[in-house]
This record gives structure tokens, C-alpha cells and sequence, in this order.
């Protein structure tokens, strides 16, 4: 769900920001001691880490006009529809001192990454959407938050605490927040990490008008390593730290709307919602805790699904079995076109073949489904039954069992 604050013209962007909050009461030794009491009521609902940061991001502004002028947000309007409010928090809510950064973690047990990949006939989602859909959850564990500092503050006399959770889909640069927070440093993929944590947990955000003491960021320490450069089935990761979400397979399958290029689809392998290669292939991810949250294990139906047994669900059974996760989203005709991709990209078997065929009859497909299904069965049809694992997919499959045995 996208904020609904408006674009922010210039002047708007003078006038909210020169708007003075009422001047807290609150002593240095006070705000001091809430701090420490944020970051206990945190553990209380379930956050693995919170850091406090300012609201100055105005040396990303540049980085982020770059990216956005380079087009690499592809259809994604809602990066560019706001323009530079996602680096100057105080106008996503006017007033705030201090941004409150929350990690929950999400590395579900029994994960069985490297299991996975290696058989092509299984459908392999993304770790962090196999179970409940995290914004309500932690955006609701926010505002608790929220209440606490405002029912505490009441009690040393100031009742004029003002503050908004957000969790990932308003127009708020989160990642740079965390890095300043000392979540984690920004690694070349992108994401968020932490030595202890690695990068399998979610983000959000409390925006607040308190000006509680700053934590202090960590050093980076991806050093020279590139695995994730490397790595990234579709080189979507262009430079260091830019990710060009066009070539994204997240983005490919999750994203974007229409039909996924061609020149793309070889390289998806059977990845039918999003792709977790380069945290795969992580060295920190070597230390990363799975999740305390029973809601984020993934659910029975997606461990280690077959894609066929997936491409025959209806559209009343996915969304059925899809209730409350962040993969209903994409819809049931989207889920078909993933899946049809992973199929092309399966060995040859006539099974898929007939499974392909058979919904081609269904009234469930429309046009840009079947584009998806033709593809799928040409690829099949011109194959003899060979290798059909990438080298990189191999490479990340090694780096899984080597570096990551428990969730191999």
C-alpha cells in the first residue's frame, strides 16, 4: 500500500521543513533513559534490533535522482512519483526528529535453499514471502511501539508526542535509514547487513518528533568480495551497490505487470517469485539466525512445491492458499506466467508438455499468459533432456552447501 502524501513541490518542501515542533521538555538524561526503553520494549514485540537515526539523507538525493533518470525503477512509477520526499523524511511527516529503525528477522527453518535450486522441477519462491505477509504484522507492532513512547512521555509531562509507522511501501529511502542507525551497512547488493544477521530480515520505520540520542552506523565490511556481483543470475547488479531493477528477477516476477522479455526468461530457472542468489551466496549470511516468528515459516503447500502440481491451481485455490501472503499480490494470472516460464526452463518431459497444453484450453489464461505458455512449450519441444542448471545457478547452489549447511 502506497503512502497517500502528495508530491511535494519545492516550496512545499521549504515551508514543511522550517515548520518548528513544540519544543520537548524531556532532559537529556531522560531522553537517554527512553532510548534504552525503546529498544527493550522492541525486543518485547519481537524486533531483533532497533537503532535511532536522524532524518539527514540529503547525500543520497543525488544517487537516488541518478537511478531514477537511468530508468532502472522500470514500471515501478510510485519510485518516481514523489519525487525526492523518499530522502527528506520530514516531509513524509512533518515535524519528525528522529527515525526509530526496526529488524525483525524472517530466514524461516528448514529453508533447503541448495535442495531447491538443484531441481529444476520445483518451484523456488523467495524465502521471505512462504509465509504471512509482513507490512500488517510489523506495522502494527510499530505503532505499539509508537503508543509506548507516547503513554511514557505523558508521564514526565509532555503529551505531545507525534508519530507514523511505515514498513517498506511508503516513499521513505528505509535501507540508508538502517545504515545510519547501525542496523547494518549497505552491501553491494543493496541490502541491509549485519555481521551477526546477515541480510534475511525485514525493515521498518517509526518517524518521530522526539530528538532522542543517534546510534552510531557500522562499518562496512564487504571489503573485495563481489560474490553477489557475480552471482546475480541476470546481472542485475550494474555497479556496487546499484541494482538496475529492470534485469531483477524479483522485479521480473513480482513487479512488472506485462510479459517478462524474452532475453530473460532462460535465466530465471525455476524462480516463479523473487530470488534470494545474492544473499545466497553472502559470506555474513554465514552467521544469520532464523526467524523467532512462527507466522514467517513457510507454509506446507509452498516447501519444496512441484511446478506442475503449482500451474494446475485455480484461481479460487490460489487465492485461497495465498490468504494473508505478500505472493497473492501478483495475482493468479502473473503466477501463471512464472510458473510457464519455469516450466520452458525445466528437462524435457512430456508431462509438462501435456500440463502446458491442457491450460492452454483454460479460461483462466489471457493473452500475455499464453505468450508465457507458447514460449514454454517451444523450449521444451526443441530440447533433448540435458543439464538444465545454469553455471551460475550451480555456482550459488556450491556456495549454499558450503557456506550455509543448515539451510542447504
Amino acid at each position: 500500500m502506497t503512502a497517500s502524501t502528495p508530491e511535494s513541490t519545492p516550496d512545499q518542501h521549504i515551508d514543511l521543513t522550517s515548520q518548528s515542533p513544540e519544543p520537548c521538555p524531556l532532559t537529556a538524561a531522560q531522553l537517554d533513559a527512553l532510548n534504552r526503553q525503546i529498544k527493550l520494549w522492541g525486543k518485547e514485540l519481537g524486533f531483533a534490533h532497533i537503532g535511532v537515526a536522524d532524518i539527514d539523507l540529503s547525500q543520497h538525493e543525488a544517487g537516488l535522482q541518478d537511478w531514477l533518470d537511468k530508468g532502472y525503477h522500470g514500471e515501478m512509477n510510485y519510485m518516481a512519483s514523489h519525487g525526492m520526499m523518499r530522502a527528506r523524511p520530514n516531509e513524509l511527516h512533518p515535524g519528525s526528529l528522529r527515525v526509530i529503525c526496526a529488524r525483525m528477522d524472517y530466514l524461516p527453518p528448514d529453508a533447503g535453499f541448495a535442495s531447491n535450486l538443484t531441481n529444476p522441477n520445483l518451484a523456488y519462491i523467495s524465502r521471505y514471502a512462504g509465509g504471512r505477509d509482513y507490512h500488517k504484522m510489523i506495522r502494527q507492532r510499530l505503532k505499539k511501539l509508537g503508543d509506548n513512547i507516547t503513554e511514557h512521555c505523558k508521564t514526565l509531562g509532555f503529551d505531545a508526542t507525534d508519530f507514523r509507522p511505515f514498513v517498506d511501501s511508503a516513499p521513505i529511502l528505509e535501507r540508508p535509514l538502517a545504515d545510519k542507525a547501525g542496523l547494518g551497512w549497505t552491501g553491494k547488493h543493496s541490502l541491509i547487513l549485519h555481521p551477526d544477521a546477515g541480510s534475511w530480515f525485514f525493515l521498518g520505520e517509526l518517524l518521530i518528533n522526539l530528538p532522542l540520542p543517534l546510534d552510531i552506523p557500522i562499518k562496512e565490511g564487504c571489503n573485495t568480495c563481489v560474490a553477489c556481483i557475480k552471482s546475480c543470475p541476470t546481472d542485475a547488479i550494474v555497479a556496487p551497490y546499484v541494482v538496475d531493477a529492470r534485469r531483477c528477477i524479483s522485479y521480473l516476477t513480482i513487479e512488472l505487470q506485462g510479459a517478462i522479455p524474452e532475453e530473460f526468461r532462460p535465466l530465471i530457472g525455476n524462480r516463479i517469485y523473487g530470488c534470494d542468489d545474492c544473499q545466497l551466496v553472502c559470506p555474513v549470511n554465514s552467521k544469520a539466525p532464523l526467524t523467532a516468528e512462527p507466522d514467517f515459516h513457510t507454509r506446507q503447500p509452498l516447501i519444496q512445491p512441484e511446478l506442475i502440481d503449482l500451474f494446475s491451481w485455480s484461481e479460487s485455490y490460489f487465492l485461497r492458499q495465498t490468504e494473508g501472503s505478500a505472493i497473492r499480490r501478483i495475482g493468479h494470472k502473473r503466477w501463471l506466467r512464472n510458473i510457464a516460464i519455469a516450466l520452458g526452463n525445466a528437462p524435457a518431459n512430456p508431462d509438462i508438455i501435456a500440463a502446458l497444453e491442457q491450460r492452454k484450453l483454460s479460461d483462466e489464461v489471457d493473452d500475455m499468459v499464453l505468450e508465457h505458455i507458447d514460449w514454454a512449450l517451444a523450449q521444451q519441444k526443441q530440447k533433448a533432456p540435458q543439464e538444465a542448471l545454469s553455471r551460475k545457478t550451480q555456482r550459488v547452489i556450491r556456495s549454499v552447501q558450503k557456506g550455509l549447511p543448515r539451510d542447504a
